[in-house]
């Protein structure tokens, strides 16, 4: 059976930057530990916005600027991407909380066979329960779980609803 693990969105400005919070930054640590140990193909999302992001709908409702391509926000967290040099992955932007080309670039890699995804990263009640749902409404019978101790989310009430959220849909939380 082959293995995918889906980083999202780990980047600076979810970390330490302009969105960060402390919570986020702890997680860190088991995110590397996790994409270290982890065999099979990882994708690594990068929320991507642009210099008109205040003037979008997103923008509007978040008005803090942030993940701005090609800033030093919107790189990865450098223990991130540390963790992920020599590892089999795919980096792919994002300009919304959930990537709707993923289900078909894993059905792409997994050829045909069997497969199981995990998901980790920021922010848990944003773009990791978006990415989440979208790979179980596409994958209704593959094994879909998310690894709570590499997730953070805006709060920690909100990291605990979506975890409730997901395991409701049938979405394994380890």
């Amino acid at each position: 059976m082959k293995r995918f693990l889906v980083a999202v969105d780990l980047q600076k400005d979810f970390v330490d930057g302009a969105l960060g919070t402390n919570e986020a930054q702890a997680i860190v640590p088991n995110a590397v530990k996790k994409i270290k140990s982890f065999d099979g193909k990882i994708f690594v999302t990068f929320d991507t916005h642009s210099e008109n992001y205040l003037s979008t709908a997103e923008g509007k409702k978040l008005p803090v600027t942030h993940c701005v391509k090609g800033t030093d926000g919107w790189q990865l967290n450098a223990n991130i991407q540390k963790a992920l040099d020599g590892k089999d992955y795919i980096s792919v932007e994002k300009p919304t909380f959930g990537l709707v080309d993923l289900p078909g670039l894993i059905e792409k890699e997994a050829n045909g066979e069997e497969f199981e995804i995990e998901l980790i990263g920021l922010c848990t009640d944003i773009c990791v329960v978006s990415n989440a749902l979208l790979l179980k409404a596409n994958f209704p019978e593959a094994p879909i779980a998310v690894d709570s101790s590499c997730c953070a989310g805006v709060t920690p009430q909100a990291h605990k609803s979506a975890l409730d959220t997901m395991k409701s849909c049938q979405i394994d939380i380890l």
